[in-house]
């Protein structure tokens, strides 16, 4: 386990495609908190296309989904004392194109793209992946002829309750919606089984905030930023509204949505733009409601992911085409964020994952 607790340098770490043997997997980097400079990113894990990560709240464990076809996995690591990662075990997901994984207290879980599904594993004491508990398949398709013709799950996540789980399912418009048993780890649909945004939108990822009352989805089809309001008891999601991401007038052609985050104030929601290269910035209201702030250059190629440092300081983008993270500050009183010329190379980054300032009891194992 490692902390940084009082430190002036968070380290993250970055999850990448390609395949081990070629020097490629989960790197390490650190972020100076004072200056926005990166450190030259460290190979903390060989590991074929592991294209997300998280980490446990304890900084213990880290976990990947692993996005290899037919060979689809969730991996388990060991965060050792200097930052790198001894491989615990892994297990299959249930299905192909594991492209998400979410931890949630003795669980984690998994969405499956090309399988159109998601599952739930059981985390053993020394953090290694236990049974999978759950394997839940999607149905339906929407009106996108080229990317919606079955189902394809995205991403998943839980209320801060953990009693419900909400996956983004790109090929059908839902957000399907599950009761989740703490117990047994099993996931059950909920009635009516799923918040639908519009026609089109392709749902891919999402973020709750804190209070669990409201569920942002970004389409990635449509360019959409659309708000749920939710149910706490019965879990339900209904749509509320539903904003552009990029301004009147934008040419879309080619451009697709991709990572979503939440400012660690909760005021602010960010969104990444491929193709269009920007980072779309919106104010949360008391209502849950956003307003549009602004359209930002994220100073990449193609930034299929960003990841928010704890402080809610910095934003760093990584470009999976040029092969970049880059540095924007965040304005604390308006959530706008400024360019800055700190720069680091990994090949082909999709995600990046902060290590939790402070370590706090109850993790994912």
């Amino acid at each position: 386990m490692i902390s940084i607790a009082h430190s002036q340098s968070e380290p993250f770490y970055i999850g990448t495609y390609g395949k081990a043997s070629e020097n490629q997997g989960i790197w390490r980097s650190t972020l100076d908190t004072k200056t926005g400079k990166l450190s030259k990113p460290v190979l903390a894990a060989a590991a074929d296309n592991s294209g997300f990560v998280a980490i446990t709240p304890d900084n213990e464990y880290l976990y990947a989904a692993v996005e290899s076809g037919d060979a689809s996995m969730a991996a388990a690591y060991r965060v050792d004392e200097d930052g790198k990662l001894t491989l615990i075990n892994q297990q299959p997901s249930g299905g192909k194109g594991t492209c998400h994984v979410w931890l949630a207290p003795g669980y984690v879980f998994v969405a499956n793209y090309g399988g159109g599904s998601a599952a739930c594993f059981v985390t053993n004491p020394d953090g290694a992946l236990g049974e999978r508990t759950s394997l839940v398949s999607f149905t339906g398709s929407g009106p996108n002829p080229k990317r919606q013709q079955r189902p394809y799950g995205h991403s998943v996540i839980t209320d801060p309750e953990l009693k419900f789980a909400y996956v983004c399912d790109l090929g059908s418009d839902n957000v399907w919606s599950y009761q989740f048993d703490r117990s047994t780890g099993t996931l059950t649909p909920t009635d009516p089984p799923s918040g639908r945004p519009q026609p089109g939108a392709g749902p891919r990822h999402s973020v709750m905030s804190s209070d669990g009352k409201y569920l942002y989805v970004n389409g990635e089809l449509d360019l959409t930023l659309n708000v749920f309001s939710r149910d706490p008891a019965k879990g339900t999601l209904t749509l509320i509204q539903t904003e552009p991401l990029l301004p009147v007038g934008t040419n879309t052609e080619n451009i697709t949505s991709s990572g979503i985050q939440m400012h660690p104030s909760g005021k602010w929601i960010y969104v990444s733009n491929r193709v269009h290269d920007s980072i779309s910035v919106f104010a949360i209201g008391e209502d849950g409601r956003v307003t549009f702030v602004e359209n930002v250059p994220a100073l990449v190629q193609v930034p299929r992911a960003f990841g928010i440092d704890p402080i809610g300081k910095w934003l760093i983008t990584a470009g999976q085409k040029d092969g970049k993270l880059a540095v924007l500050k965040i304005d604390p009183a308006t959530g706008r964020l400024t360019a800055t010329d700190h720069r680091a190379d990994v090949l082909n980054p999709s995600c990046i994952t902060f290590v939790n300032p402070t370590p706090k009891n109850g993790g994912a194992h």
